[in-house]
């Protein structure tokens, strides 16, 4: 065998090592650098990522400052003045029912939502919860007024009979004091259509934040002896809690901003009342708005658009609630 001298050895490691991605040159001998394209797609990025978080900002302020500027003529002008009376004791009722219609779908349709996650995260078999989960995103695509024509049409003719059970057996409630209605077009049924409204949204959230729990805390509560449930108890939703309070306030959000689903149920009237059952139920601001702004004209239409800035102060309010909750567990948890 042949033997290389020290500096004939030295010379054909230094060939066979290899050249630096940024020295290597292709067939036209040019110099590629590939830091400088990353550091390029980088900044990039960036720019975009930053515009674009910017960008919403700027819309919510443009649409901040719009109800402000169409809705201070209705604030500021004389009581007398207005169409719909004074601007406090016009939207007072409004806010109560549009609070209080959205509080009962969310205790309706959140425990619901996150039972339907349970099952799909943690029981069902997966080819089923593949299945189950796509069949409930699909219910988000449903536009609102199928909702409003599946309340008016089956909902509110099957629930008048429990109403006017409720009402017979259960009326020295005072949810269900009253007469019951007559046609089942109530505040209830509208409740129940804005809790399978959220349904879609607060399931898919909370599903996904069930699947990203870590997996050895799950298999050390059952090594330790718990059982499914107390693991789910235990380690599943403690960890999953800022997820679930997040998915809640977004589903809230959709509710307290449904309009035609509310409009085409309900048979509203300017009052402030916690029955369920009877024919006389509030409103909310924004079907009233979608029912009162096409017969509106002047100050009635800046009346109006101020009752929706009070719906977006309180839409923003409960979103920084919402947030406030989540960031002062956000060191427990790693979903969100």
């Amino acid at each position: 065998m042949t033997q290389l001298k020290p500096d004939q050895a030295t010379n054909s490691a230094v060939d066979r090592s290899p050249v630096p991605s940024e020295q290597r040159n292709g067939r036209g001998g040019g110099t590629i650098k590939k830091g400088t394209v990353r550091r390029l797609g980088d900044r990039v990025f960036q720019g975009l990522s930053t515009g674009s978080g910017a960008l919403i900002l700027i819309i919510l302020a443009l649409v901040a400052a719009f109800l402000l500027w169409q809705g201070l003529p209705a604030l500021t002008a004389p009581a007398a003045d207005l169409p719909y009376g004074p601007f406090p004791q016009f939207v007072a009722p409004l806010i109560f029912g549009t609070v209080w219609a959205a509080t009962l779908a969310l205790i309706m349709g959140v425990p619901v939502a996150i039972a339907i996650a349970l099952f799909i995260s943690h029981f069902a078999p997966r080819r089923l919860a593949a299945g189950l989960g796509y069949v409930i995103d699909l219910l988000a695509a449903v536009p609102s007024v199928v909702y409003g024509l599946w309340g008016i049409g089956v909902l509110a003719p099957a629930l008048q009979p429990v109403f006017v059970w409720l009402t017979e057996n259960l009326g020295f409630i005072p949810l269900f004091a009253g007469t019951a209605s007559g046609t089942g077009r109530t505040i209830l049924t509208v409740a129940v259509v804005l809790a399978v409204m959220i349904l879609p949204i607060v399931t898919a959230l909370s599903r996904e934040v069930f699947l990203q729990v870590p997996r050895l805390h799950e298999e050390a509560a059952l090594a330790l002896g718990a059982t499914r449930w107390e693991m789910i108890r235990m380690a599943v939703l403690p960890f999953a809690r800022p997820g679930i309070v997040s998915a809640s306030m977004l589903g809230l959000g959709r509710a307290l901003g449904e309009t035609m689903a509310v409009a085409m149920v309900l048979s509203p009237s300017a009052i402030v009342s916690f029955a369920l059952l009877t024919s006389q139920n509030p409103s909310t601001i924004a079907a009233n708005i979608a029912l009162s702004f096409p017969e509106s004209y002047g100050l009635g239409v800046n009346q109006l658009i101020a009752t929706g800035l009070v719906l977006f102060v309180i839409t923003l309010g409960v979103n920084m609630i919402a947030r406030a909750i989540v960031n002062r567990r956000k060191e427990f948890s790693g979903a969100n």
